[in-house]
């Protein structure tokens, strides 16, 4: 119900800006490792749904400490030092996975299915989402560029969601969420837009390049939310969870950050790097 989303974004909306804005970057990283755990859990869930049961604890300690070495290297990024964190991650993951494998107890049919949700448990959710902490630890104005990021979610999710309702009349992708519109979605990339403007007031960063980040940053989300909402339909399920009243689970709330936030990351390192 909407006023239900209301209700909960009020509450929610305020609490994630006081992290963001208040808290260093360990704060964050450990919020961050919160919510991922609990989208983890949700997306195991949708893999049990069809029957393909995870590798959940092995997958579960390797997101954790991927959360732990995207802060080692935002505080390495301060004073120059590289060394490449998410590799020690990654592969004691495919080791890991490895082992589970030979010596598990399930029976040999179940381990590629196993393998396969873990690996794009930690590939969707855990990595992309872990950039919010390399973000936030951004060299100067970094609270601010993560709620940037946050910030084009948000207005792009409301300004769709209400165009969507009033005016939508053609499908985005009929097969995977019939109630996306592309009236909703054009008016979520100028929802976007319009607080990209807003921020060039409290950035140090060019109009174009706000707005650019803005549009790929949204056209990111947008495909993020999709790619979940295949994921839901694929389970036969309406939504992820139901954690949080009128948006169903927390892997529905963050679908779009998830790919959004690294975009953001990614075209900061890669346009502005003196940043």
């Amino acid at each position: 119900m909407t006023w239900q989303r209301v209700l909960t974004a009020l509450v929610l909306i305020p609490v994630v800006v006081a992290i963001v804005l208040c808290t260093p970057t360990w704060g964050v990283a450990v919020a961050t490792a919160v919510i991922i755990l609990l989208a983890l859990r949700e997306y195991f869930a949708l893999g049990a749904a069809i029957g393909h049961r995870a590798y959940r604890l092995w997958t579960i300690l390797c997101a954790i400490f991927l959360v732990f070495a995207q802060f080692l290297k935002s505080i390495a990024s301060h004073d120059g030092a590289e060394f490449p964190w998410a590799s020690l991650s990654f592969l004691p993951f495919v080791f890991g996975v490895a082992c589970l494998t030979l010596w598990t107890k399930r029976p040999l049919v179940e381990s590629l299915p196993a393998a396969g949700v873990s690996s794009s448990a930690l590939l969707f959710v855990a990595f992309p989402l872990s950039f919010a902490i390399r973000l936030h630890g951004f060299p100067g104005q970094g609270p601010r560029l993560l709620l940037f990021a946050l910030a084009v979610i948000w207005a792009s999710d409301t300004v769709a969601y209400f165009t969507g309702r009033a005016i939508g009349k053609h499908p985005l992708a009929r097969h995977i969420s019939p109630k996306k519109t592309w009236e909703g979605a054009i008016a979520g990339v100028l929802g976007s837009l319009v607080v990209a403007y807003g921020f060039h007031y409290w950035l140090t960063i060019p109009i174009p390049d706000l707005l650019a980040m803005a549009t790929l940053g949204n056209i990111a989300g947008q495909i993020g939310d999709l790619f979940e909402s295949a994921c839901k339909r694929s389970a036969g399920v309406k939504d992820s969870g139901a954690l949080l009243p009128g948006h169903g689970g927390v892997l529905d709330r963050i679908d779009a950050l998830i790919l959004c936030i690294p975009v953001i990351w990614y075209y900061l390192v890669l346009v502005h790097p003196h940043l």
